[in-house]
């Protein structure tokens, strides 16, 4: 993971830009890029994974939707020697504490300590209707779910005898037989996704890391996403610097203006339908955008291709990097400036359409260099 000094550097300046300070530069620091492994690529892993890490990139994250999000890391890491892996997220509430914790343990074994733990709560109706388990108060416990699988790592680490007792969890239960051997590895970095002030609290509280949703602005990110986050750190007594701060982008770019107005579309009709969404209101409410509400009534009748058509420029610029190909890498480091300690590109496509982008490996390695900086 990123050097403490370096990362403190990076988040502190942060932080003072969002109270409206100058920042301080810090010439060490260095914005982390990650690739996301295609939903259902278990048998492709290992080669994306060696794919990855030729060309620069630092990290390689799975997803939670129709497969199993860890499975993957684990065909894919052995293939590999310097990049971190990591669940972007893991459903927290669907899982047990103690099922994750067995799974993130061997993982983090496996890996050699390049694994990150990230979790997330979904919704009520996935929890309870898809998984078919308990859904409440999904801030304090996702607060309490990270604080059980320390518990348990730390017994499985130190033999020490397994009593947690929260408002949600209680395990109390573990024997020899069952307990993995002790390993380098178990303090083990547990991140989250936010969008809302309290889960961002959570984070400064609790996490290693915050995964911000690509729905967001850069105002967003300095008026509510950072000083929650200090806040959350504060009152732990913990410093910002203990949280590494994960972004993804929408990108609008191209080879020519083709594909620069393919790539806009794309990405107005998927800004539309996170747009329409109650749980991200908080960026429109923030900008005083109003098509909420719009959105919403459009998705229930089935409009989803005219649903791009509410998106304005104004709204792509503050939520968009767009810049042709071979500038796209320094836009986004311009734009994000030491926001961010890595950062995910969301290339957005249309719906049953072929991809939009095709990028040559060079053409990767040198938007990897571009963020790099």
């Amino acid at each position: 993971m990123t050097g403490a000094k370096t990362r403190k550097s990076s988040l502190l300046s942060r932080f003072s830009r969002s109270a409206g300070r100058e920042p301080v530069g810090c010439s060490l620091w260095t914005m982390k890029v990650d690739q996301y492994l295609a939903p259902g690529a278990i048998a492709r892993a290992p080669e994306h994974a060696v794919w990855t890490e030729k060309w620069g990139f630092d990290g390689l994250f799975s997803t939670d939707t129709a497969h199993d999000p860890f499975l993957p890391i684990a065909a894919a890491a052995t293939a590999t020697s310097r990049i971190e892996f990591g669940t972007a997220i893991a459903v927290a509430f669907g899982r047990s504490p103690m099922t994750v914790a067995y799974s993130a343990w061997d993982l983090a074994e496996l890996t050699e300590g390049r694994f990150l733990l990230g979790l997330g709560t979904q919704v009520r109706a996935h929890i309870t209707r898809r998984f078919n388990m308990p859904w409440s108060s999904p801030g304090p416990r996702l607060r309490e779910y990270i604080h059980a699988l320390r518990a348990i790592w730390n017994t499985w680490q130190t033999g020490e005898r397994l009593a947690f007792k929260g408002d949600f969890y209680e395990f109390s239960l573990m024997t020899p037989f069952f307990s993995p051997a002790p390993m380098e590895y178990w303090e083990i970095p547990v991140y989250i996704a936010g969008v809302g002030d309290y889960m961002c609290r959570v984070a400064g509280e609790v996490a290693d890391g915050l995964h911000i949703h690509p729905f967001h602005t850069l105002r967003y990110l300095d008026e509510v996403v950072a000083p929650n986050v200090a806040a959350g750190a504060e009152e732990a007594g913990r410093s910002v610097a203990d949280v590494e701060m994960v972004g993804t982008t929408f990108v609008i770019s191209g080879h020519n203006d083709e594909e620069m107005a393919a790539t806009k579309m794309a990405a107005k009709l998927q800004i539309a339908f996170y747009a329409s969404t109650p749980a991200y209101r908080g960026v429109l409410d923030l900008h005083g955008w109003d098509f909420g509400p719009e959105l919403t009534a459009m998705s229930k009748r089935g409009e989803w291709m005219a649903m791009g058509e509410v998106i304005t420029e104004e709204v792509l610029d503050e939520l968009c990097v767009t810049a042709p190909l071979d500038e796209l890498g320094s836009a986004v480091r311009d734009k994000y400036g030491e926001r961010v300690d890595r950062m995910g590109i969301y290339f957005t496509e249309i719906p049953n359409q072929p991809p939009i982008l095709t990028l040559s490996d060079e053409e990767w390695a040198a938007l990897v260099a571009g963020i790099h900086g």
